[in-house]
C-alpha cells in the first residue's frame, strides 16, 4: 500500500504534559504509562511524569499540565467503516429503534407524531427497526404506514439500511402497482395474494433515490436521500458531534459519491472538518479515478482518499445476502450479487494494478468467495505484500476461505455491534450457521488482524459498546451468540478499534497508537477497559476526546 504524506495542518498548540491513572499506548510492547507529552498536535514523549517533564525540558519547552486523575486514556478510535453523511440525515429522521419502540403500533405512534409537527407534503422517515425484534415479528405493512399519513411520502427503513416499508402514497406516485416487474438486484415484496405490502429492497429503493440509487453490475446501495447541500453540512456537522462523543476521532467513510465528496471538501475549505476522513469512492467512480490519476492515496492530516468501494451482495440483517439455495427462514428468499464473478474479478484486477485499495462488502460465503478469489487472482498477476485489500462485514467466511485470506492479507473489517444488535436474526434466517456471525476469534486464530468499526447508522458509533459485544458476544437481549472461541479479549478488541482500524486504512504511521511522533489523538475514559467487567465496558464513558493534543469534545 502506498502510504500517505500528509501536510501537516496540526494547531500550533501550546505543549501540554497530560497526567492520569493509566494511559494504554497500544503500541507492540501493549504499554501502559502515566504521562504524554504533546506539542503541535504530535506526542513527544510518553511514560511517567518525570520522564516526560524531562524530554520537555530537553526540547526547552514548558509545557501546561492537565492532569485528569483517576481517569484512563486510549488511542482515538478509528472507525475504519462508516456512513457519516447517511448518518447525519438518519438523525433527523424518527428513531424506531428497538429503544424507542418495541411493537408496530408503537412505530406508529411514533410517525404520526413526527407527521403532525412537519410542514404540509415533506416526507415522514423513520428508521432503526428490525422486524425480528418487534412484538409481531414482521416487517408494518404499507397500510399500517397508510396510518401515518395519505398524502405525502412515509419510508421507515430497516436497520439493516437496505431497505424497509413505504405507504400506499408512495408506491402510487412511482406507479408501483401489484403487477409492477421488480427492478434487477430488488425486491417490491407481495403477500400470499399478490399485493404489494409496502416492503422493498435494494434496488426497489430507486422509487426513493431515483436513478442514483442501487445498480446491479455498477455499484451496491446508495440510500442517501437528496436533500440541499446546506442541510447535508448541518447534518454532517450533527453526525461529527455523536462519532466525537462516542470517542471517535477517524472514520472510513466507506461509500463516496459525487455527494459525499462535495460536502467534505466544502467543510474542510470553512474549516470545518474537525475529525479525520478516509474516504472510499463508489465502484462506478472507478473510471474517473484512474482517468485523474488517483492510483495512491492522497490528500492531508484531516481528509484522504483512501480507496474503492465495491459491493458483492447484500445484507444479513434484510435478507439480501446471497444464499443461492435460499434462507432457512425463507426458502423463498436468495438475496443476489451485485456483480458476476468474472466481471467483479475484472474490476478488482483494474484497481489492484493501478495500486488502489479496494474494500468489498460481502457477508455469505458464495459471495466472499467471489472477492477472496478475485482478489487471491489479481494478487497471482500482480504481487503486493501490503495491497491490504478488504472485506467489509465479512459476515460469514468459511474456515478455508479464512486461511486463504491470512495468506493473501485480506483484511476484514467487522461490526460486532450487528450481532449485539440482531444477532438473533441470523441465526434465524439461516440457521445454526449464523451464530458464527462475525467470527472474530476464528480471525484471530488464524493470524488474520481484526478490524472493528459501527457501520453508522446501521449502528450507533460508540466503540466501547462494539468492544464489550466482541468481547462477550452477548446481544442486546441477553443471548450468547455461539461458542466462547469466537469472543477475543478486551485488548485485542481495543487494538481493533484503534491501531488495526488506522492499518486497515493506511494511516498507521500517524494514527491508532499514542506512540512518539503520531498525532495526539486520544479519549479519555471514566474506567479502564481492559480491567473492566466485560459486561460493563459498553457502559464506560467518554468523558473527553482529543484530536491533534486538543480537547475536541467533553462529556456534559
Amino acid at each position: 500500500m502506498r502510504k500517505l504524506v500528509p501536510f501537516d495542518q496540526s494547531p500550533q498548540s501550546v505543549p501540554r504534559l497530560v497526567t492520569a491513572q493509566a494511559i494504554h499506548l497500544i503500541d507492540p510492547a501493549a504499554t501502559t504509562a502515566t504521562a504524554l507529552l504533546s506539542h503541535r498536535g504530535r506526542i513527544l514523549a510518553t511514560g511517567t511524569p518525570a520522564e516526560c517533564e524531562a524530554a520537555a525540558a530537553a526540547a526547552g519547552l514548558v509545557p501546561e499540565r492537565v492532569d485528569l486523575g483517576d481517569a484512563t486514556i486510549v488511542p482515538g478510535f478509528v472507525d475504519a467503516h462508516a456512513h457519516p453523511l447517511m448518518y447525519g440525515q438518519m438523525m433527523t429522521w424518527v428513531d424506531c429503534g428497538p429503544e424507542k419502540a418495541a411493537s408496530i403500533p408503537e412505530i406508529v405512534a411514533l410517525l404520526t407524531a413526527a407527521a403532525k409537527a412537519l410542514p404540509p407534503g415533506r416526507p415522514v422517515r423513520g428508521y432503526g427497526y428490525e422486524h425480528r425484534n418487534l412484538a409481531e415479528r414482521r416487517h408494518p405493512t404499507r397500510f399500517e404506514l397508510d396510518e401515518v399519513a395519505t398524502d405525502r411520502e412515509v419510508y421507515l427503513m430497516n436497520a439493516s439500511g437496505h431497505g424497509g416499508v413505504v405507504n400506499s402514497y408512495t408506491l402510487a406516485r412511482s406507479g408501483i402497482d401489484r403487477d409492477s416487474p421488480n427492478p434487477p438486484g430488488g425486491e417490491f415484496f407481495r403477500d400470499a395474494d399478490g399485493e404489494l405490502t409496502g416492503e422493498l429492497s435494494d434496488a426497489a429503493c430507486n422509487i426513493l433515490t431515483g436513478i442514483h440509487g442501487v445498480k446491479v453490475g455498477h455499484h451496491g446501495p446508495n440510500f442517501h436521500l437528496a436533500d440541499e447541500p446546506e442541510e447535508h453540512l448541518r447534518q454532517l456537522d450533527v453526525a461529527t458531534g455523536r462519532f466525537l462523543a462516542g470517542g471517535v476521532t477517524t472514520i472510513g467513510d466507506a461509500q463516496v459519491s459525487r455527494r459525499e465528496f462535495d460536502m467534505y471538501l466544502r467543510l474542510a475549505e470553512a474549516g470545518g472538518l474537525s475529525l479525520r476522513v478516509s474516504m472510499y469512492l463508489l465502484s462506478h467512480l472507478l473510471d474517473e479515478a484512474l482517468e485523474m490519476g488517483l492510483v495512491g492515496q492522497f490528500g492531508n492530516a484531516h481528509l484522504s482518499f483512501a480507496g474503492i468501494k465495491f459491493y458483492a451482495d447484500g445484507t444479513l440483517g434484510g435478507w439480501t445476502a446471497y444464499f443461492p439455495d435460499g434462507y432457512v427462514g425463507d426458502p423463498c428468499r436468495t438475496g443476489q450479487l451485485y456483480h458476476e464473478p468474472a466481471e467483479y474479478a475484472g474490476l478488482i484486477r483494474r484497481a489492484h494494478l493501478a495500486g488502489l485499495q479496494t474494500a468489498t462488502h460481502a457477508q455469505s460465503p458464495t459471495a466472499i468467495e467471489m472477492v477472496v478469489s478475485a482478489i487471491e487472482d489479481a494478487l497471482a498477476e500482480a504481487p503486493d505484500a501490503d495491497a491490504r485489500h478488504r472485506i467489509e462485514h465479512c459476515g460469514l467466511p468459511t474456515p478455508e476461505q479464512i486461511g486463504r485470506m491470512a495468506a493473501a492479507g485480506i483484511r476484514p473489517v467487522n461490526q460486532p455491534q450487528h450481532y449485539y444488535n440482531w444477532g438473533e436474526g441470523v441465526e434465524e434466517a439461516i440457521g445454526t450457521p449464523g451464530e458464527r456471525f462475525n467470527p472474530l476469534g476464528e480471525f484471530e486464530r488464524a493470524g488474520v488482524p481484526i478490524t472493528i468499526s459501527s457501520d453508522a447508522p446501521v449502528a450507533d458509533p460508540i466503540p466501547l459498546e462494539a468492544i464489550q459485544a466482541a468481547v462477550t458476544r452477548v446481544t442486546r437481549r441477553g443471548h450468547r451468540l455461539g461458542p466462547d472461541d469466537l469472543r477475543i479479549s478486551a485488548l485485542a478488541a481495543l487494538r481493533a478499534h484503534t491501531l488495526e482500524g488506522a492499518i486497515s486504512l493506511g494511516r498507521e504511521d500517524d494514527l491508532g497508537s499514542l506512540e512518539v511522533g503520531k498525532f495526539a489523538d486520544f479519549v479519555v475514559l471514566d474506567e479502564d477497559p481492559l480491567v473492566a467487567d466485560p459486561e460493563r465496558i459498553g457502559s464506560i464513558r467518554v468523558r473527553e476526546t482529543w484530536i491533534d493534543g486538543e480537547p475536541r469534545h467533553r462529556a456534559a
